[in-house]
């Protein structure tokens, strides 16, 4: 049996799941039919290669997470049939669910090929564990990382992703205020609670190029040092801080590329952004002789600045135009799953590094 952090992955993709099949959350009705009839509906006599290709890819992370976590942890003996019917059970609920929601429509289509794309990912899951490349991973592991990096693994592997979901600053994530207190704002509208909530006196301000250049400074850094956490030698961390900007650079661009196109994938990098991110490589390196415990106190520090700055900053009307293309448009499920990653990301790592703080590690 292993430790793994393919079970707290399958967890959280599969929450992301269930927002993005219910998004928007708006307008429940009863349509006074079964919820389940779209099972033996007929099939539909149109659909797009688009839909095929996500409602495939966006269940086999979930199918390949899930074999993995079993495989890996021993709790069963058939970890892609378990996979495969987790997979789609969670699909069957959701399409069940979207009839009693007016934007969604069920479909048996989409239940057989989110079934489908739980079972290829389950499928390769085993075929990489029986050519070894899963122990091969453990093996690396075991090399590079602490005993208890699983949580600060798994926040790592979900950097990049959330960086697709469009960000008002480059490399900046948890950016949340505005829409709080929005929500809070209609939630307790017509309620004496309303003159709770705080009032400001000036409106929020545009980001100067100075505050936008260290918030980058700072989005790239913070990676980096979460990482340096958890890995065990000098030149692991240059090798594994290398990685991580590239994919987030990467990232970044393919965000931009899907919201205006390719040719404006690189549009993102002003003045500022270039700033920011040669500042942050000297710091990136310097900080490689950190010991891991001072690592994390400076990541604390990073990641309460970084979101005290963010939500500092309005979003402007501009970057509003560009969500409504990821909320309306075709990347609506995709939205789903990268739009909660891209606030909480911030919130979740500074739990993960206030809980390793707080035992002692031993400094190897």
């Amino acid at each position: 049996m292993h430790k793994t952090s393919a079970w707290p992955l399958a967890l959280l993709y599969a929450g992301l799941v269930v927002y993005a099949s219910l998004y928007p959350f708006d307008g429940w009705r009863d349509q006074g039919i079964e919820p389940w009839f779209f099972v033996t509906a007929p099939w539909p006599k149109y659909w797009t290669g688009f839909d095929v290709a996500t409602n495939l890819a966006g269940y086999a992370p979930l199918g390949f997470l899930l074999a993995l976590s079993g495989l890996r942890s021993g709790r069963t003996r058939v970890p892609v049939l378990a996979a495969t019917l987790v997979a789609g059970l969670l699909s069957l609920c959701m399409e069940t669910l979207q009839s009693y929601l007016p934007v969604r429509v069920p479909s048996n289509v989409d239940w057989a090929l989110n079934t489908a794309g739980g079972l290829l990912g389950a499928v390769i899951a085993a075929l990489l564990e029986r050519l070894g490349a899963i122990d091969r991973w453990s093996q690396f592991r075991e090399r590079w990382f602490v005993a208890d990096a699983r949580g600060v693994l798994v926040l790592l592997a979900l950097w990049p992703v959330a960086l697709l979901f469009p960000a008002a600053v480059p490399l900046g994530l948890g950016q949340v205020m505005e829409r709080v207190e929005a929500g809070l704002a209609e939630a307790l509208a017509d309620t004496p609670f309303l003159d709770w909530l705080p009032v400001r006196d000036v409106e929020l301000q545009p980001l100067v190029p100075g505050t936008e250049m260290l918030c980058v400074l700072l989005g790239a850094l913070i990676p980096c040092l979460l990482g340096y956490c958890v890995v065990r030698r000098k030149y692991q961390r240059v090798l594994l801080a290398a990685v991580m900007l590239a994919a987030g650079l990467g990232a970044a661009a393919l965000s931009a590329g899907l919201s205006y196109g390719p040719q404006h994938a690189l549009d993102w990098l002003s003045l500022p952004v270039r700033v920011g991110l040669w500042a942050a490589l000297p710091l990136v390196v310097l900080l490689v002789w950190v010991p891991r415990r001072v690592c994390a106190a400076l990541l604390l520090v990073a990641l309460a600045l970084h979101v005290g700055l963010l939500n500092q900053a309005p979003a402007s009307a501009y970057f509003a135009q560009t969500l409504q293309t990821w909320e309306q448009g075709r990347f609506i499920r995709f939205h789903g799953l990268v739009q909660w990653l891209g606030w909480l990301w911030p919130y979740a790592a500074l739990a993960v590094v206030v809980g390793r703080t707080a035992r002692p590690t031993p400094e190897n």
